[in-house]
């Protein structure tokens, strides 16, 4: 059938009701977000944000109510959608903002893709990784894997073999209310130098990885910020902590995710390689508490 692009779309879409078929990559995917409350009686207030991109640039895709829990686990970064009977909206201006791996992309930000079980009924279809033409012209999906050199407030990918992993922790989403985020602290170290990275991992829609993060295990975060306390000392104070579009692989969910083909993983799988699974157990500890920033040294400072 005939196909649209991202591009013509925003130049068109007032113009037009229904719209031709889409052929995007997902570059991003959001946490799964909960919007209920008890005045409203809808049967599942769910909505999910992705990035999603052809050759002529990148823009939101919002997943809504019943679609979530149909649709969710199977649409991952990398996925190829052939989107049909879709609406456009104005985008909603208070919504994050992933940091693209291509930072040369087209961003389209004044419009987003509504996904929907009526008016209209979307029809989402996912077309196999071997079935993708080059001619398409669908761009891959690019990471930013860094080693050391941290900006403030700046998004970016890390992998690591994990040395610690703290016990689960709550806090308070809004103070007085009753809703907690769930987070860990862990750290990895990738060989390029003798400190870890510190992780601040929130539990993001991926239950079964947030879980099972143990020492030894191969972890892979997308779209961590960089969090940097310039008041103390701000090389003692510098961590990672998840965002909205984070996503979080450990051992045996690598298998086909984009990021296998970057160098920067394939040079930390080499080191992995030298190196004396005893020796890095020995360093490994699991649970406790850790708190972090750690406290001055005296109370005077406190």
């Amino acid at each position: 059938s005939k196909l649209t692009s991202l591009g013509q779309l925003e130049m068109t879409w007032r113009s037009r009701v229904h719209f031709h078929p889409l052929l995007v990559r997902v570059l991003h995917k959001s946490r799964l977000r909960y919007y209920g409350k008890p005045e409203k009686k809808l049967d599942m207030p769910y909505q999910a944000y992705f990035e999603v991109a052809d050759g002529s640039g990148m823009m939101s895709m919002v997943l809504w109510n019943s679609l979530c829990p149909e649709w969710y686990n199977s649409i991952k970064v990398g996925t190829v959608l052939l989107l049909e009977q879709y609406a456009i909206k104005t985008s909603y201006p208070f919504k994050t903002q992933p940091t693209p791996g291509d930072s040369q992309m087209k961003r389209f930000a004044t419009i987003e893709i509504s996904l929907n079980v009526r008016d209209p009924p979307t029809k989402i279809s996912i077309i196999p990784e071997e079935m993708v033409k080059p001619d398409w012209g669908l761009p891959e999906v690019k990471y930013r894997f860094i080693t050391r050199d941290l900006p403030n407030n700046h998004s970016c990918d890390v992998i690591g073999l994990v040395t610690f992993v703290g016990r689960a922790e709550r806090a308070r989403k809004r103070e007085h209310g009753e809703d907690f985020w769930l987070y860990r602290w862990a750290h990895a170290v990738d060989g390029t130098s003798d400190q870890p990275f510190i992780l601040e991992l929130f539990a993001t829609s991926q239950p079964e990885v947030f879980e099972h993060i143990h020492p030894m295990t191969y972890l892979v975060c997308t779209q961590m910020r960089v969090v940097r306390d310039l008041t103390e000392n701000p090389s003692s104070t510098i961590y990672l902590t998840t965002s909205n579009e984070s996503q979080i692989f450990i051992t045996g969910w690598h298998k086909g995710q984009p990021y296998t083909k970057d160098t920067k993983v394939k040079n930390f799988i080499q080191w992995t390689k030298t190196q004396s699974e005893a020796d890095q157990m020995k360093k490994a500890v699991i649970g406790g508490y850790y708190p972090f920033p750690r406290p001055p040294n005296n109370f005077l400072k406190y």
